[in-house]
């Protein structure tokens, strides 16, 4: 075969070769877009972590306009703040997590926002179920989650954290117990300042102790001089005998 035909046949083989690389790639083209989430404090139990979510914008003529994302369990929509967000979008809270949007923004821009959350769960990793809605209605579901096994086609947005600090607790867990007083801080309890109704205890105490002694001391004294009386006029009687018999 003459050099020129087998040129011009290996070049027949690269363009078909290329077209069909191309072809797969446009076909393949959305599952590259995806949803993300990332924490400035991944870790079980972490308080007031920001929470970043980009949702990769898959249409080239809309734009987003709405994404409502399902919080996991362990964390409240009230739990929840809109820390950053495009221009004029807002938060509302749902019954299973929020919703944020307002003006559609430009096809092919990603959407992008950050929320503030008070403490996150003690789990290892939390999934954030998102969908996505554009401008022309059309509607992107990144809420499959994985069982192990094959990747999901739309997975949800996962953060896996590490695990909880030493001594961290969940919200709402009872206090513990109070330690024991140190003999320091006994002492300083009892030789702090007496209260007014403390002072006022201790008067009527006092009070009733020196009542008590003073009927003591009366009761004593009457039985003193009756007994007094009656030794007297016993005496005067016996003076009085003696004298009739003399």
């Amino acid at each position: 075969m003459p050099t020129y035909c087998r040129a011009s046949a290996a070049r027949r083989v690269a363009l078909v070769g290329a077209a069909a690389l191309t072809a797969t790639l446009a076909l393949a083209g959305p599952a590259f877009a995806h949803a993300e989430v990332e924490a400035d404090k991944a870790q079980a139990l972490a308080q007031n972590v920001t929470l970043s979510f980009v949702s990769e914008a898959e249409s080239a003529s809309a734009g987003f306009t709405e994404l409502r994302v399902v919080l996991p369990e362990g964390i409240a929509p009230g739990d929840v703040t809109l820390a950053e967000a495009p221009k004029g979008w807002k938060l509302e809270a749902t019954s299973d997590g929020y919703t944020v949007g307002g003006p559609a923004l430009k096809p092919g821009v990603d959407a992008e926002h950050e929320i503030k959350v008070r403490r996150l769960p003690d789990a290892k990793e939390i999934a954030f179920k998102t969908v996505e809605t554009y401008s022309d209605g059309e509607i992107s579901r990144w809420i499959e989650l994985s069982d192990g096994g094959a990747e999901p086609e739309q997975p949800a947005p996962v953060l896996k954290m590490k695990a909880a600090a030493a001594g961290a607790t969940p919200v709402g867990a009872s206090p513990s117990a109070s330690p024991t007083p140190t003999p320091a801080a006994s002492e300083a309890t009892s030789s702090a300042p007496a209260t007014p109704e403390a002072t006022d205890k201790a008067v009527k105490e006092a009070a009733d102790e020196d009542e008590g002694s003073s009927t003591g001391l009366v009761i004593g004294s009457g039985a003193v001089a009756l007994l007094a009386l009656g030794g007297g006029a016993w005496w005067l009687a016996q003076r009085r005998k003696s004298a009739t018999e003399n």
